[in-house]
């Protein structure tokens, strides 16, 4: 019992970790709500090293959100425009572009967040990364505790009541947030346990580089990270600045142990044997004087995500194996969710443990989905010949048939309609990258179903309704949606617009037609005049999930859409559209200077 009242400390929003989850929660919090007190106590002084540099775009679009956009852009952090990987069933290269680089045009940096680079990324050096979004936090009038250790988690019941710091002063807080990534203060303070629902149990191994060379330059300060396969295991090559790399080796804990070597042993026993990523560093050197680092890397996801008057987020709430790179994206993406419902929860205009219940259930179903994705990469990736048996505890783990047909709907399942509910997609992966990734690995063709049919009907026989939420402009949306089993059909953006149509047509020409007009009127994630083929993308899942009934009728045409494009092609296609787009912009600028 703490009887003087100078050992107390009263906030509205109290959050142990000054990362960016705890940075996302924060800053988002007071800038749709400034009257709240937000405090953030962090264990350490920042700046300070950390592990996991390479972003997707969904977290540009938080960046912007928060108003940091322009000053982490000002950093002139590498553009990532995609990855380049040997991965699959033979050693040729290929690429995954979120945007087709030979179309990526020059432009001064910083830039702004608008047209191409809202479909780009980041690559970071967290150090720098992760105090720029601390100080923003500050900057907005969050109140940033470093180097202070919550030492204690009071509790009563499932209540919260304060946390107890070093100096024997308690926070107390309407509401405590579990920022804290792997250490998960708050989280095993509840006694919330964790699953690892896969055999993904790796460590990983890194260390940083001066004077590494870029494998490949794509306008100004764009380029690629570089994932490697060696038959135990995985090498990372991320470029973080002109001259500077983040290079690391990922393999299962067992074949570490088994191997007798240390960390810096075989880490630099898979440097030297893959030869790409060796190439890169012939003139480097290490940034830390050889101190190779180590962490273990197991998939996990928390039983549950929320309490009486606390939330967990970012990794505190889960992890999936970084072969996606989607850690600093569930981070973002998580904190952004917690910031979202205690704005809700404090408005009091909706029912709490509904907007409890929302976070929970989408946030750890989006997790697992990145788990599962992560589990068919290492399930299908045949480079790995000293790990099958490994591949295979996988595959049978995750109940795996790698029939291209049967691991699309393994993949699609919850997959397209957890990550945006207004349209269809998971992470990076929209449903063509998705079917091309399967194609790529089983090296079978991966058709769409909807390219054998013209005909479609909508199905919603034995579907109850149900609410989800969507997040706009600070406020959480009640979204009404479709439920049958494991699918739901969301009654916004894409999915909308389609039943929309169905409810009128189902001869597939007029449906196409009817959704071509509409896309002039539509805005989908904030986007004026997007492609048909979100809405085909759209079709194809609900045609998979049962929602739309299709059939052929022969008197009538069928749509041909092809699997392949310019997102995910080999290395040599990507590396030849780039010189040729390149060679078109020389001899354009070689003919204006003679014009004038």
């Amino acid at each position: 019992m703490v009887s003087d009242p100078q050992a107390y400390i009263d906030v509205d929003i109290a959050i142990i970790g000054g990362g960016p989850t705890g940075s996302t929660v924060s800053t988002l919090l007071r800038k749709y709500n400034p009257d709240l007190s937000v405090m953030i106590l962090e264990k350490t002084k920042f700046p300070r090293e950390h592990v996991g540099e390479s972003q997707l775009p969904g977290i540009s679009a938080i960046l912007d959100e928060m108003g940091v956009w322009d000053t982490v852009e000002a950093a002139n952090f590498p553009v990532k425009l995609g990855g380049s990987y040997t991965w699959g069933k033979d050693a040729e290269a290929w690429d995954f572009d979120f945007y087709p680089a030979e179309e990526f045009v020059d432009e001064e940096r910083p830039a702004q967040y608008k047209g191409q680079r809202r479909h780009t990324a980041f690559q970071v050096e967290r150090d720098r990364y992760d105090e720029i979004l601390l100080r923003h936090a500050q900057s907005v009038g969050v109140d940033v505790h470093e180097e202070t250790l919550v030492r204690e988690v009071l509790k009563e019941g499932d209540r919260v009541t304060g946390f107890k710091l070093d100096s024997g002063q308690i926070v107390r807080a309407r509401h405590y947030v579990d920022g804290s990534g792997d250490a998960a203060i708050l989280r095993k303070a509840m006694g919330v346990e964790t699953r690892a629902p896969t055999h993904l149990r790796n460590v990983a191994f890194w260390d940083y580089y001066d004077n590494a060379k870029w494998a490949i330059e794509i306008g100004i300060g764009g380029t690629r990270v570089q994932v490697r396969s060696l038959p135990y295991g995985w090498i990372w090559f991320i470029p973080l600045g002109p001259s500077k790399a983040s290079v690391g080796f990922i393999c299962p804990s067992e074949y570490y142990k088994a191997s007798g070597l240390s960390p810096k042993e075989l880490f630099l026993k898979a440097v030297d044997e893959q030869k790409e990523i060796n190439a890169l560093l012939v003139d480097a050197k290490s940034a830390t004087g050889g101190n190779v680092l180590t962490t273990k890397n197991w998939s996990q996801l928390a039983d549950r995500l929320t309490g009486e008057n606390w939330w967990i987020c970012g990794e505190s709430a889960g992890f999936a194996d970084p072969i996606l790179a989607a850690g600093m994206t569930l981070a973002h993406g998580t904190a952004r969710e917690v910031a979202y419902s205690i704005l809700e929860v404090e408005r009091g205009e909706i029912d709490p443990e509904w907007i409890k219940s929302q976070y929970d259930e989408k946030g750890r179903r989006n997790i697992n989905q990145h788990i599962r994705f992560a589990e068919y990469w290492y399930a299908a990736n045949g480079r790995f010949t000293d790990l099958q048996d490994y591949c295979k505890d996988i595959a049978k783990d995750a109940g795996l048939n790698l029939n291209p047909a049967q691991a699309w709907r393994w993949l699609a399942q919850g997959g397209f309609t957890n990550q945006r509910i207004d349209q269809a997609g998971f992470g990076a992966f929209d449903v063509g990258s998705s079917k091309q990734l399967i194609e790529r690995f089983s090296g079978k063709k991966s058709k769409f179903t909807i390219s054998k049919l013209n005909d479609f009907t909508l199905n919603l026989a034995n579907a109850e309704e149900i609410y989800q939420s969507e997040l706009k402009n600070g406020r959480i949306n009640r979204v009404k949606c479709y439920k049958r089993a494991d699918t739901i059909l969301p009654m916004t953006g894409a999915w909308k617009a389609v039943i929309d149509v169905l409810k009128q047509e189902s001869d597939l020409e007029k449906i196409y037609n009817m959704l071509v007009e509409s896309i002039a009127r539509t805005t989908i994630g904030g986007a004026q005049g997007i492609s048909i083929f979100v809405y085909m993308q759209a079709l194809e899942v609900m045609v998979n999930e049962g929602w739309v009934i299709g059939k052929l009728k022969k008197s009538r045409p069928t749509l041909s859409i092809e699997v392949g494009g310019r997102l995910i092609r080999s290395e040599s296609d990507a590396r030849e559209a780039l010189k040729d787009a390149k060679a078109t912009v020389k001899f354009a600028v070689e003919h204006s200077n003679l014009e004038e």
